[in-house]
């Protein structure tokens, strides 16, 4: 029983210096004293003791011998590592260089530094900015009817067009010398959100060229004669502009895009000069039926060697003016009965200058990597930014909706079915305007998170897309019937788009988010595979050797954090002790050492073929997501002072956050492709099972309750979505109406309770009132109080109807 005590205790020995990653000569000299104390003072069996010293010496004499240990060990590794890794295209290789690692990479270090966490800067709205939302957003939005430009016009109405142009929304990101804006990228987050939580078509509209136009380009790459020539023109509305990427064939796989300029000498405002005949045909680009400056992305070719001997000179970009001859804008598409513009375009043989190439004929090649490096910005600010204007929508309309309207006597949101619809709605909203903001900060510190652009990306668009469902279900045959009084059934039809656009969400998930993550961002892989790839071999082994074992020891330690804080629940790490949110803190830092160990552990037992097995790839990307979420909740909570009436919504999300997670590593464990791999996994991640229980139904009926009372939690959950409370407005007649209820609420109180006492009787509803105010139980301030709440509660429920000759399209063409 002694000697099963030292066996064990020369485990934890082992767990902990791996824990707390001493070192490997260190660690040697740990475990060395251990042994020797075992030795002199347990009752250990000389044979066990023969045989401890034996593996021990056998690992640590060599492994700390550099050279035997690098032509041993390392040498052979190296070869077989060059076999195994995963290859990389050269679109997926540049896509990689593109961006920078930022809150990611400590998740995937299993060991989050928390204090980091905390000390990047909460994001903020200049004055500038913050009055611009106030004026020109807010009346932007108060003058957009979405029925009326979804319906009637399917565009937006001409004095919206010359407001956005005249106001500037088309140079946001424009620095002021420029005549843009200079806005931050969290200010560009902001208004896109508000855009969008009034209409789709408006937010898309303003966002496409902040985000993923020209504009961003130039910036990065233009030439200062491009800049100072339509950096001006952007801002002032004069150009509108679009980009046009996707081919027909060629959408995921940018690799195989068709579309090809060929370097030849042509005619151009009366001199022959060198340029390019480009052919392309695009499609899905938003703002091409109305663009006067086409963004192209197309294949060099150099069949002459008029450059020099390449004759693939690879991706390139240019700026194209839509009326040069042999520019076919096409007609447009019509996605979902949205009314933004998107349409097709293309050219034949076009011939263009090479001064018409963004950052001129030097960047010739360089396309796939300013485009990766502009929409890890862009991808990071617009779609998440108009996913959580849809969700705040959802949480102000549907919270109103459901204290308003009532059945069986009782508001329908204290019915328990419905609530746990509410609390999803809103637990969401949460967790994405806190992923979204803390995600537009990191672009204001300078960062291009380009995983993290991939995380908010897929998660807020579905998060969006659960959030506009739940408010569908709660609102019934309100949201089924279409008209203007209809203030959700344009968000329900459009959400494929956001589903679709900017990488498809099935691409995202299953290839991007863990496929770049597990190179870009683990600290270790990336530049494994640079040196096994180096040319010159023993440069590249020395490098190898160290990073390899630096490797080892940072999968030893995970897999010993993985181990130890899966049996103290997270107690052994250093989280902030805060005791609203500890528990959290815990268990994300545990679930980051588990994710670190599974996602080590993958790529060794898998190799290339982890490009394949896309549904291992997805869960790992699901467990890094959901991480990046949670600690997004847990940062704005932090920086909003952590009121305690937010607990219920920062408890609800990120313990949906955390279920999630272990639900994924569960999935990962059972389909893992060598079963005894996956029993052994098992028990050092999950030693004692899933260990984080989604919301209770009791802080579900907590985030419901909030969402349909007015108060500093929900001002702080719909902040930043477009307001109205005039009762001619779709979503301001709410506002107004649940204003009117709340005030009416506590004389109904006063006569259901008359009434089941039996001091109020009447014969119907019309004169109960009048009974009530002459049995002194409401006064005539009261009644019209009641009256008011009534009207409002009935505006509210009202649907659209039609005649049959508004019902007959039109036969005109759009």
């Amino acid at each position: 029983m002694v000697t099963l005590v030292w066996l064990i205790g020369l485990f934890f020995c082992l767990a902990g210096l791996a824990y707390v990653r001493s070192g490997l000569l260190n660690g040697c000299l740990v475990v060395g004293l251990y042994l020797l104390a075992m030795t002199l003072f347990s009752p250990t069996h000389w044979l066990i003791m023969l045989l401890l010293w034996a593996v021990f010496l056998g690992l640590a004499i060599p492994l700390n011998m550099a050279d035997w240990r690098r032509d041993n060990i390392s040498a052979p590794l190296f070869k077989w590592f060059q076999k195994v890794l995963p290859p990389l295209s050269d679109t997926e290789k540049e896509a990689i260089d593109a961006g920078t690692v930022w809150w990611d990479g400590e998740l995937f270090s299993g060991r989050p530094d928390w204090t980091q966490l905390h000390d990047y800067p909460k994001p903020q709205l200049t004055e500038q900015e913050q009055a611009f939302i106030d004026g020109p957003v807010e009346q932007l939005c108060s003058m957009t009817s979405e029925w009326e430009l979804t319906t009637h016009l399917q565009d937006l109405p001409e004095d919206v067009w010359d407001f956005v142009r005249s106001n500037g929304f088309f140079g946001l990101i424009i620095p002021t010398e420029f005549g843009g804006k200079g806005f931050s990228a969290y200010a560009h987050s902001q208004i896109v959100m508000k855009l969008a939580s009034r209409s789709g078509d408006l937010g898309s509209t303003v966002m496409v060229p902040n985000s993923l136009g020209p504009a961003e380009l130039l910036l990065q790459y233009g030439t200062e004669q491009q800049k100072n020539h339509y950096l001006p023109r952007l801002a002032a509305g004069q150009e509108v502009p679009c980009f046009a990427l996707t081919s027909p064939e060629a959408g995921s796989d940018a690799g195989a895009m068709p579309d090809r300029g060929i370097v030849c000498h042509g005619h151009w405002q009366g001199e022959e000069v060198l340029g390019l005949r480009v052919t392309w045909e695009k499609r899905y680009i938003t703002l091409g039926p109305v663009a006067t400056l086409l963004g192209l992305a197309f294949k060099v070719f150099d069949p002459d060697n008029l450059l020099g001997d390449q004759e693939e000179l690879g991706i390139s970009l240019a700026l194209i003016p839509t009326d040069t001859p042999g520019v076919d804008i096409g007609r447009r598409h019509f996605p979902l009965n949205a009314a933004f513009m998107n349409g097709p375009n293309s050219g034949k043989d076009v011939f263009i200058p090479m001064d018409y190439l963004i950052g001129g004929q030097d960047m010739i090649g360089q396309g796939w990597v300013m485009l990766m490096n502009c929409l890890s910005v862009g991808r990071s600010i617009s779609l998440p930014a108009g996913s959580t204007g849809a969700a705040k929508m959802a949480s102000m309309t549907t919270g109103a909706y459901a204290r308003i309207r009532q059945q069986f006597g009782l508001p329908i949101g204290e019915f328990e079915g419905v609530q746990e619809a509410l609390a999803r709605i809103g637990g969401n909203t949460y967790i994405m305007d806190a992923a979204r903001a803390m995600t537009a900060g990191a672009v204001d510190l300078g960062e291009k998170p380009s995983v993290l652009s991939a995380v908010v990306k897929y998660h807020l668009t579905e998060r969006m897309r659960q959030c506009i469902n739940d408010a569908m279900d709660i609102h019934g045959g309100k949201g089924i019937c279409m008209g203007p009084k209809n203030y959700l059934g344009r968000a329900y039809q459009s959400v494929p788009i956001s589903i679709t656009v900017e990488g498809a969400n099935i691409l995202t998930r299953n290839m991007m988010i863990f496929g770049q993550g597990a190179i870009r961002c683990h600290p270790y892989v990336l530049d494994e595979m640079l040196a096994t790839q180096d040319e010159d071999r023993e440069r590249g082994l020395r490098r190898f050797d160290r990073l390899l074992f630096e490797h080892v020891g940072f999968a030893t330690s995970n897999a010993a954090a993985s181990l130890l804080l899966g049996l103290t629940g997270g107690a052994l790490a250093s989280v902030p002790e805060h005791v609203e949110t500890r528990f959290f803190y815990r268990h994300i830092s545990r679930l980051s050492a588990c994710f670190a160990t599974l996602a080590d552990t993958t790529m060794l037992v898998l190799g290339g073929e982890l490009k394949r097995r896309e549904r291992l790839s997805a869960r790992l990307g699901d467990m890094l997501s959901n991480l990046y979420l949670a600690s997004a909740a847990l940062k704005r909570f932090e920086d909003q002072g952590r009121p305690d009436e937010d607990l219920p919504f920062l408890e609800w999300s990120v313990r949906d956050a955390l279920a999630r997670c272990e639900e994924a590593m569960d999935d990962i464990l059972r389909n893992f492709p060598l079963r005894w791999a996956g029993v052994l996994l098992r028990i050092l991640v999950m030693p004692l099972g899933r260990q984080v229980t989604p919301p209770s139904d009791r802080i579900g009926a907590e985030v419901a309750r909030r969402l349909m009372t007015p108060g500093a939690a929900r001002d702080r959950l719909i902040a930043g979505c477009f307001r109205s409370n005039d009762p001619n407005d779709v979503t301001g007649l709410l506002n107004h109406a649940l204003e009117k209820v709340i005030q009416a609420d506590a004389v109904e109180k006063r006569m259901a309770r008359s009434i089941k006492e039996g001091n109020l009787a009447y014969d119907n509803d019309a004169d109960m009132l009048a009974v009530a105010i002459a049995a002194d139980i409401i006064t005539k301030e009261d009644a019209d109080v009641i009256r008011q709440a009534h009207s409002a509660r009935r505006a509210v429920i009202e649907v659209d109807d039609f005649s049959k000759e508004e019902m007959t399209p039109s036969t005109g063409e759009r």
